[in-house]
């Protein structure tokens, strides 16, 4: 009897689920609030409740939220990847590039030190939590992305295009660097040794990357002739407007790329990009995003429910005051800092700039890299473990509340401002 009234309960729960995550956003539209801080509160006041609704564990379940985060994660990528309209450049993309090639390792060094220095956490767990807490994620904060694919090359504003295209790429880029973080820990354990970077930067930085944008390229390449220009009727399947096809892209890239060991985050984006630029302005692009972002926005719902329910009954508990200070000022100081300083020279505005520094979002892409890691070569034990996911999960319910609550007054300011007197470069 146990275990149908826990079944009904989840029944139940996925169902409410689905249709807040139908209704929730309409009623935040336009408030201080984010569908994901509505999503993050439910599931806490459900893990506190006598209600028969499972909590997670993310150590007992680490296997389930790896695949789960995970599949989330390359959703959201391809979603990102068909709605951004500007073509792919140096100089059109150089905010991106600015903040993947500058922002990104100055966040990883700032909060692996303060990791250091706070927490007294050896050199191989700093660098794994700076890691794990690099990606960003505007999946989480809707204003602060681009929208769904339009015609128009030249209608994304730079605080969009820049964010929504950092995520897109650093949820791959920072693959390395957890990479580096489990390469030490098995050198050194908890010392310091240099005998793993040769065979990190050429294996990890240089054939990984290369295979993860060879393979993404090739990928939306293919699908994209098939797509638009196929012979055969049947294959041309933009003729028929039909939105699953798009989690087929996305395996397919996925899948290929994992099984040539190239990051496959990367491959994901890579193969949206390069259908998107296959036949840039047909409609079909609409119908695919659409699908993707429907698939995503289920995924995020119960993945930050689950999130809630582990912060009140074991992630706040495991939380120390040294570990709360590092999330706080991941957020508030260096990603900020970072992202000024990776934007310095860049031709935008100081309003823009400071914008795109600020929302450097936490979200599902920091979750799946730690149940990564912690499956794939560390030694930690189950109470290090939890002090990590204590520290994750804290910055990204600060990443959550704060982002999901500024983004809306502060994203219309600043297109109101840019419509009544645009910015200086």
């Amino acid at each position: 009897m146990g275990r149908v009234i826990l079944s009904d309960g989840v029944y139940l729960a996925m169902g409410l689920g689905a249709l807040g995550a139908a209704v929730v956003p309409r009623l935040v539209f336009k408030r201080p609030l984010s569908m994901p801080i509505v999503f993050l509160a439910a599931g806490a006041l459900v893990a506190v409740l006598p209600l028969p609704v499972p909590t997670v564990d993310p150590v007992r379940d680490r296997l389930w939220v790896e695949h789960a985060t995970e599949l989330c994660v390359i959703v959201s990528l391809m979603g990102a990847g068909l709605a951004l309209n500007r073509p792919f450049g140096r100089r059109a993309w150089a905010g991106p590039w600015r903040l993947l090639g500058i922002s990104l390792p100055l966040t990883i060094a700032g909060t692996a030190l303060l990791a250091a220095l706070l927490l007294d956490w050896p050199p191989a767990l700093a660098l794994l939590v700076a890691a794990v807490l690099a990606p960003t994620d505007p999946v989480l904060a809707a204003e602060v992305r681009v929208g769904e694919p339009t015609d128009a090359e030249d209608d994304e504003d730079e605080v969009r295009f820049a964010l929504t295209a950092e995520a897109g790429l650093n949820d791959g880029l920072a693959f390395p660097f957890v990479l580096a973080a489990l390469a030490l820990a098995t050198a050194a354990g908890d010392g310091w040794s240099g005998e793993w970077i040769g065979r990190w930067l050429l294996v990890d930085v240089l054939f990984k990357i290369a295979a993860g944008v060879a393979v993404g390229f090739v990928a939306g390449r293919l699908l994209g002739r098939m797509f638009f220009r196929a012979q055969a009727n049947a294959l041309r399947l933009s003729e028929h407007m039909e939105g699953f096809v798009a989690l087929g892209a996305t395996f397919l890239a996925y899948g290929a790329a994992e099984l040539l060991h190239g990051y496959g985050f990367l491959a994901v984006f890579v193969t949206a990009c390069t259908i998107r630029a296959a036949e840039r302005s047909h409609g079909y692009h609409r119908v695919l995003h659409e699908f993707t972002e429907q698939i995503e926005r289920l995924l995020t719902v119960c993945l930050l429910f689950l999130l809630g329910g582990f912060l009140v009954t074991d992630g706040l508990p495991a939380l120390t005051w040294q570990g709360a200070l590092v999330a706080v000022l991941l957020v508030l100081v260096v990603r900020p800092v970072a992202g000024l300083l990776g934007l310095l020279g860049f031709a935008a505005g100081p309003r823009e700039k400071t914008v795109t520094a600020f929302f450097g979002i936490r979200g599902i892409g920091s979750l799946f890299y730690l149940a990564y890691a912690l499956g794939h070569g560390t030694s930690l034990v189950a109470d290090e473990a939890r002090q990590l996911w204590a520290v994750v999960a804290f910055a990204v319910l600060i990443s959550v509340v704060l982002h999901g609550v500024a983004a809306t007054p502060v994203i219309r300011r600043l297109d109101r401002l840019r419509r009544t007197s645009p910015a200086p470069p």
